[in-house]
């Protein structure tokens, strides 16, 4: 911040009476709104100098092209410092949020939706025409690497995560099909590369354009893909459509564009999109414990959903369309919050093997209560049980007759009945219960399903799911 406020100096001349941090999003780029009388400006750090020179040329050539972009001020030596124009405090989708009754959009925010989509050509078409290319990063174009790299992104920070089973080298094959096919699609043009709701400000009845420097050369599909596919924007597939074809209008005034061959691979760059936006959320919710990011993930499931059920990808996808048909339908997914609209506290009670290792706490929280169930005898030992599971009359029977089960769960009821109803007290969302035994089927199946049984009686204002993670098929059971 120090350098912030020299540079504030150096410039201005005088110094801010107050600068506050910004809210942190998806980058390592740090923000701060600076403040002296009636002047603001906007102050920002990022230790990443090459990612700021991009930023720097495509600000200046944006300009020259009229383009609706913030004025860099200044910059320091070192070109890690930097002050900007400020926009104001409205991103397109913070206005989207109070501009819509569930998914029906007013008719204001699809207006400012259609002066966006009228400027995105003038980016990708007549500013990218004479772009110096030279300066992306971390790529000049979207290519075969770029595409390589948001696949791996999603396989390893959200698949993977999510407990899925693939063949690894099948679900390759996969991603070398799909890339494949993208790289066929005419591809010399500016693509913004994050272009949606959040990288848009609003000003009166105008818009402007920001968090463009991971711009690089590539196809035209992507840019509107990224804007009417925008997880948490959550857009009508009637005003997609709508847009798209708006797009299409405005596109065509600057190039002759042929319809039918721009529809073939729009679709499977919104694939492309919806994995490396699942990869971001994955990255920066379960690793960073950025909350909001988890938030993004229901909606995302629901846009693979339509998808996979609307879409007919004319390459092949065997493995990829596997992993995502268990993603989509993976409950534990299903049951994040949205916490802005729903403050009812969610108990998730899981069962699972110490083989395969504590399951992931998908709410950002960083897990709950663990209880290990190894110490009571096992079923699995017997041979009558070994075929059954946990919630089989014959086991339960079993372990309900063993004094030792009997007295370990009056243990766990009397630990989470305190947590739950302080969870209440505190107006927390999520709390997260796991039962864990050697292989997932007996006896921590048996006690996650006492639990829930008990929690639902204890605190029926509260909502309890229960996830057999070794036992998929007794998941989501009336």
């Amino acid at each position: 911040m120090d350098s912030l406020t020299k540079l504030f100096v150096n410039y201005f001349g005088i110094a801010p009476d107050s600068i506050s941090r910004l809210p942190g999003s998806g980058s390592s780029r740090v923000y701060y709104k600076m403040k002296k009388g009636d002047l603001v400006v906007l102050g920002a750090y990022n230790k990443d100098t090459l990612e700021n020179e991009a930023f720097f040329s495509f600000s200046e050539h944006f300009s020259s092209c009229r383009l609706p972009v913030p004025k860099v001020i200044a910059f320091n030596t070192e070109k890690d410092a930097y002050l900007l124009e400020h926009l104001g405090d409205t991103t397109l989708y913070d206005y989207l949020s109070i501009n819509r009754t569930g998914k029906t959009l007013f008719p204001q925010t699809v207006d400012y939706y259609r002066k966006v989509v009228e400027w995105l050509p003038k980016f990708q078409v007549v500013a990218g025409k004479s772009l110096d290319y030279s300066v992306c990063y971390p790529r000049a174009a979207f290519d075969e690497q770029s595409i390589q790299w948001d696949l791996n992104y999603f396989k390893y920070y959200f698949a993977k995560l999510s407990g899925a089973v693939f063949d690894e080298q099948r679900l390759e094959n996969d991603f070398k099909n799909l890339t494949a096919f993208l790289l066929e699609a005419p591809a010399d043009y500016f693509l913004y590369r994050d272009f949606q709701s959040r990288n848009v400000m609003v000003q009166s009845e105008n818009v402007f354009f920001i968090d463009y420097q991971g711009g690089r050369k590539g196809a035209l599909q992507y840019d509107i893909a990224s804007l009417l596919w925008d997880a948490k924007a959550d857009m009508p597939q009637e005003t997609r459509n709508d847009l798209l074809e708006f797009y299409l209008d405005e596109l065509s005034k600057i190039i002759t564009i042929d319809r039918a061959k721009f529809k073939k691979y729009y679709y499977a760059f919104v694939l492309i999109r919806i994995l490396q936006a699942l990869g971001a959320y994955g990255y920066r919710g379960f690793y960073e414990r950025k909350t909001h990011f988890l938030q993004s993930i229901p909606y995302a499931l629901r846009n693979l959903h339509w998808l996979f059920d609307n879409v007919q990808f004319p390459f092949k996808i065997y493995e990829l369309a596997k992993v995502l048909r268990y993603i989509i339908d993976f409950a534990d997914f299903k049951g994040i919050a949205v916490r802005s609209n729903d403050d009812k506290l969610k108990v998730s009670v899981h069962s699972f093997s110490y083989r395969k290792g504590i399951p992931h706490d998908f709410t950002g929280n960083g897990g709950g209560h663990v209880f290990d169930c190894r110490m009571l005898p096992n079923p699995g030992k017997e041979l009558q049980f070994q075929n059954l599971t946990g919630c089989d009359r014959e086991v339960e029977t079993y372990l309900s007759n063993l004094p030792e089960a009997e007295m370990f769960l009056n243990n766990v009821k009397g630990i989470v009945n305190q947590s739950v109803a302080r969870y209440i007290d505190r107006k927390f969302t999520d709390l997260m219960i796991s039962f864990g035994c050697t292989g997932g089927q007996h006896r921590s199946v048996y006690c996650a399903d006492r639990i829930s049984t008990f929690l639902q009686k204890q605190f029926p204002e509260i909502s309890v799911q229960v996830n057999h993670h070794e036992q998929k098929h007794l998941n989501n059971r009336p």
